[in-house]
């Protein structure tokens, strides 16, 4: 007997698509697929430590990733280095959570009750005396930041800088992945979706740019200081999501310094100097969000002062 399609029971037709139902099961047999892709290409950058665990297992509870959201409990515990499916199952039956439930899924006291266990585990994998931080510099324009930033590179050569993501394309000699990330628009907007930027912005109405998370975390995981050079509606982005950092804000000695140093650099003409100009009198009123101000009157003397500052407030390992 047909049905209300006029499709057989054994339905679908040729390649599975039932019209009456309008199920497409090619389609949702290619999603599945890409779906378990994406899930073990996440397992395998957290088997690999490049990605961090406890940012992960936060952030999956709000997202609308279902890679992420969708995870189980089980894959995610497994893919720490040295916990295996025996080790995996006893933690979470002590925790009284069945091993099918998802990261993102778990009720509150049981996802504060696994992030607990967690943390324990990701600090026995990585050795505490490495002791990563993000330190992020900002200061109104033609105040001489990325001056100041050459300065303090060539006094601590520790120092990473993170490398920002583009949608504008290379320019001659740059290099992917060391000048920029550069990505499509659509590239831009999936880091976008799934939270994987720190910050972001549209620069001069055309080309977007931002700061990826994954990257800074794994340099952090690796005992570095990674300086980050950003505006000051970055900064605030920063601080506004949660991240741990250090705030460093660049000052000129005076406005009247500021001034000169935009006339002297003689690439903007009268009014849009004037423009920048009215433009730092209101940023210099944000001086007080940040963690330490630093006066850029002597570039060595700047870049030294951030050295100290560095020094006095670097966390310790145990």
């Amino acid at each position: 007997m047909s049905g209300p399609s006029g499709v057989g029971p054994g339905g679908g037709g040729p390649g599975g698509h039932n019209e009456g139902s309008g199920f497409d099961a090619r389609a949702q047999s290619a999603r599945s697929s890409a779906l378990r892709q994406q899930r073990a290409e996440l397992k395998a950058e957290l088997a690999s430590l490049q990605r961090d665990f406890v940012d992960t297992f936060d952030r999956a509870k709000d997202s609308d990733d279902p890679a992420l959201h969708g995870l189980r409990i089980d894959w995610f515990l497994r893919s720490l280095p040295g916990v295996g499916p025996t080790k995996s199952a006893r933690i979470l039956q002590d925790l009284g959570i069945n091993p099918r439930a998802t990261i993102g899924g778990l009720r509150i006291n049981q996802r504060t009750a696994f992030r607990r266990e967690l943390v324990g585990l990701t600090e026995r994998i990585q050795p505490r005396r490495l002791v990563g931080r993000l330190v992020v510099i900002a200061g109104p324009t033609a105040v001489g930041k990325k001056t100041v930033i050459s300065q303090l590179c060539e006094m601590r050569p520790d120092l990473e800088m993170s490398v920002s993501a583009t949608t504008r394309p290379p320019r001659p000699g740059e290099v992917d992945g060391v000048d920029y990330y550069f990505v499509s628009s659509e590239q831009f907007d999936a880091l976008i979706e799934h939270d994987e930027l720190m910050e972001w912005a549209v620069v001069h109405g055309t080309h977007r740019y931002g700061t990826p998370r994954t990257p800074v975390l794994r340099q952090k995981r690796a005992g570095k200081t990674v300086l980050l050079e950003i505006d000051i509606q970055g900064a605030r982005q920063v601080r506004e999501r949660g991240e741990e950092a250090l705030f460093i804000f660049i000052v000129p000695p005076s406005f009247d310094a500021l001034a000169e140093r935009l006339e002297s650099r003689g690439t903007e003409d009268p009014d849009e100097r004037q423009r920048r100009l009215a433009t730092a009198v209101e940023e210099l009123g944000a001086r007080g969000e940040f963690d330490h101000v630093v006066v850029n009157d002597v570039v060595e003397d700047a870049a030294r002062d951030i050295v100290d500052l560095l020094q006095a407030t670097t966390p310790r390992g145990d």
